[in-house]
């Protein structure tokens, strides 16, 4: 047995048994992606898949734990390369984050900046996307460190620890009927057209629990992923807009918009930050944590990974 079948065994798991995505995810042939799982089975003496024919048509029951034990040694692997990458070359290499636009655009430029001051032979790669595929490329190893606020503790692949805590933002033009009262409750903001985050994507589930505990129905006017495009909207009356408060940094571009704290109203949001569990983390990973958190440490991450403390342990 060998790597390669290993590696062709995962990717047909991973691409729910078609050999045919298989084989391009590995840029290789069908054939040869068939003929090295056969190869493979034919030496553990168990089908890791039942077939139809030719065709894959599900995991068997010995299958499952061969794929848990590849899933092992394929980690462990990748763990081999980190170290060899870490020894060789201690001040360089690629750093992956996986996060979304709202950490890209106004939480992160500042840490990167300064983790690549540190470490000027460090390439940054940065992925975005929604708060499930940020977990998903962590689990893929695309990414080796994730952040984002939802999604990420529904993985037990994952570890997380808390970076910060954030509240929500009401944005308005200054002329606005609201921006008069003392103090804006959900029934008046379920009056009014809304303008916040595609459901997915920071926060938008505690706005949602919100209103629906009160039993009220707001009026989503616009959904959007970026902070940036709610503003605009919010700009062109089209409704009140419920962005992050990170969105909103006194850089002088908001200063048309008046903004009102809403925590009261949705409650508080925890961003955290997610690693593989059992990965191996270069020197640098530890160092953009702790300057994208200052609860963040090298100590207590190296301790949640071996898993003497919980995800929220220490802080």
């Amino acid at each position: 047995m060998n790597l390669h079948q290993f590696r062709f065994v995962q990717e047909a798991a991973r691409r729910n048994l078609n050999l045919t995505e298989t084989a391009k995810a590995l840029h290789t042939s069908q054939p040869g992606v068939s003929k090295a799982i056969i190869e493979l089975e034919e030496e553990l003496g168990v089908d890791i898949f039942a077939r139809h024919g030719k065709r894959l048509k599900r995991v068997t029951e010995p299958g499952e734990h061969v794929l848990k034990s590849i899933e092992l040694i394929m980690r462990e692997v990748g763990n081999l390369r980190r170290i060899g990458e870490q020894y060789s070359a201690q001040d360089s290499g690629t750093l992956s984050i996986a996060t979304t636009h709202t950490q890209a655009r106004y939480v992160l430029p500042q840490p990167v900046a300064r983790l690549l001051e540190a470490f000027p032979k460090v390439n940054v790669s940065l992925h975005q996307g929604s708060p499930e595929q940020v977990a998903r490329m962590l689990i893929d190893e695309v990414a080796e460190i994730g952040i984002a606020t939802e999604s990420l503790t529904h993985y037990d692949e994952l570890v997380t620890l808390p970076c910060y805590e954030w509240q929500h933002m009401l944005v308005m033009p200054r002329d606005h009927p609201l921006a008069r009262k003392d103090a804006v409750t959900l029934e008046d903001l379920a009056g009014e057209p809304l303008i916040t985050y595609h459901p997915s994507f920071t926060g938008r589930t505690k706005i949602d629990q919100a209103f629906a505990a009160r039993q009220l129905h707001p009026r989503i006017a616009l959904e959007a992923i970026d902070s940036d495009v709610i503003k605009t909207y919010v700009r062109l009356g089209l409704g009140v807009g419920i962005v992050a408060e990170m969105a909103l940094k006194d850089d002088g571009t908001n200063t048309d918009l008046l903004a009102l704290p809403a925590g009261q109203l949705f409650g508080i949001n925890v961003a955290r930050v997610a690693f593989k569990r059992s990965a191996y983390l270069r020197n640098f990973v530890y160092k953009f944590a702790e300057l994208v958190s200052d609860r963040l440490t090298q100590s207590l991450i190296t301790r949640a990974m071996a898993g003497r403390i919980h995800d929220d342990g220490d802080l």
